[in-house]
């Protein structure tokens, strides 16, 4: 693993030095509003053709100098700024642009010295980006889409996590984004490689879900760490659909309620009425299996309480079924063969329990944890041992193995190889062609290793 370790570092090293932000842009760049004529290929086909599997697409942005030097000010402000997307001889103007990320998004990219509280000018090549289509009341979708997200995959040096992750998945039957490989311009010049990963929203909702028009909720459980429900304030907090429709929330508080109130004799029973246990499980199997240990398994602890972070919950209206929904995998896979990260590692294995439920340090930055079977609903979906069991043996044998994963990374690897070697020519923060491949050979050896464990 020490070619894994080198690779690491390597990236922290060359973003962190790196002072490539300021790509100017033309002074005298002024944006169009433009209508569409109704004729345009953007109005006329479904997501399918974005997220086609088969294809590496390759989007243009354009931004005034003011607006772009406005983002690259400050990126992790996540401000929106005018500009306009250019795709396949079609262009929709205006739309917002933004950068995006959490924490670990903008690590070595900013100028700030505390990577804790990213702040400061912009100083890698690429960083996550976000595509507004919807911009100031668009009412015209882009191929059914409200929103593109470009994701930099700075700390996956495989630039396959997202991609490979979601697959597997939604190959298991668990609703998850799709996610793809495309090329992103930006003024003019060439940014590099991103995952083209679905936004979680109503049209993510009504691509999965017969039933599409339910609410979709962000980073909310249904119980806190103390065993109450969640506020409704905390619930409606996290709406990311019908927010503006005097929402109710009454189905997964009432499903936490009714989780709260269960006797551990009948919490399966309780469960599996709200929520469908082959999903659920196929869920935790896959997500410990590619050990996705900054997901909704991971309760960090810090200020008094502990809390998990990077999922999604859908909820089905008219049968008020529940679904949890995977999010962020750019942190997945690196734990696998051994803790590849100082902060993401899950002490745990499935349904084991640590400190008799009480917070405990673990980790190279010694940080703290909660184990997340003593959340009685984790605990719940955990003590389906058997499903679990027999899941994971459908997942090693059929959408997991190595006759079905390695033909996917050579296929998906052939399309992206010319793009990554065109990035390492103009950048010098991007990776080179000879460390990709070497992340990738981890790759395939943390996914062997995951097999045979």
């Amino acid at each position: 693993m020490r070619r894994k370790i080198a690779i690491i570092f390597y990236i922290i090293i060359v973003t962190a030095c790196s002072k490539n932000d300021e790509i100017d842009g033309d002074s005298d760049f002024q944006l169009p509003e433009i209508t569409p004529t109704g004729d345009e290929s953007y109005l006329n086909f479904s997501s399918d053709y974005i997220f086609d599997d088969n294809v590496l697409h390759t989007f243009y942005l354009e931004l005034s100098a003011d607006n772009y030097s406005k983002i690259n000010a400050n990126p992790a402000a996540e401000q929106y700024v005018e500009g306009m997307l250019i795709f396949e001889g079609d262009t929709i103007s205006p739309v917002g642009i933004r950068y995006k990320g959490s924490i670990g998004g903008f690590v070595g990219c900013v100028s700030g010295s505390d990577w804790t509280n990213p702040s400061g000018r912009k100083t890698c090549t690429k960083l996550s980006m976000k595509v507004k289509i919807n911009w100031e009341g668009r009412e015209e979708h882009f191929y059914g889409l409200k929103k593109l997200q470009f994701h930099s995959q700075n700390l996956d040096p495989s630039q396959m996590h997202e991609r490979l992750g979601y697959y597997l998945f939604r190959q298991m039957g668990v609703p998850a984004p799709r996610s793809v490989h495309a090329r992103l311009m930006i003024n003019g010049e060439y940014s590099g490689v991103y995952a083209l990963t679905e936004q979680i929203d109503g049209r993510f909702a009504r691509y999965n879900f017969e039933d599409g028009k339910g609410n979709v909720y962000k980073e909310v459980w249904p119980l806190t760490m103390n065993g109450n429900v969640n506020s409704n304030s905390a619930f409606i907090n996290a709406l990311r659909t019908n927010e503006d429709e005097n929402p109710s929330v009454e189905i997964i508080r009432s499903f936490a309620q009714e989780v709260k109130n269960a006797p551990e004799s009948e919490l399966q029973e309780v469960i599996s009425a709200s929520m469908d246990i082959n999903e659920i499980v196929s869920h935790a199997v896959v997500d410990r299996t590619i050990r996705n240990d900054d997901g909704p398994f991971h309760w960090y602890c810090g200020g008094g309480g502990c809390s998990n972070h990077n999922y999604y919950w859908y909820e089905e209206p008219v049968n008020k079924e529940l679904h949890l929904i995977p999010w962020d995998l750019d942190n997945a896979f690196e734990n696998i063969i051994q803790d590849g990260n100082p902060i993401t590692p899950i002490k745990d294995e499935w349904g084991m329990i640590s400190n008799n439920c009480q917070p405990f340090n673990y980790g190279t930055f010694n940080s703290r944890q909660w184990s997340a079977s003593c959340d009685k609903l984790t605990g719940g979906w955990a003590s389906f041992t058997e499903e679990y069991q027999q899941i994971k043996a459908v997942f090693i044998e059929g959408p997991f193995s190595q006759e079905n994963v390695d033909p996917l990374l050579e296929k998906w690897s052939e399309q992206i190889r010319e793009a990554v070697a065109d990035a390492h020519s103009s950048h010098s923060d991007a990776i080179s062609v000879e460390q990709w491949e070497w992340a990738m050979g981890v790759l395939k050896e943390q996914l062997e290793y995951a097999r045979a464990k």
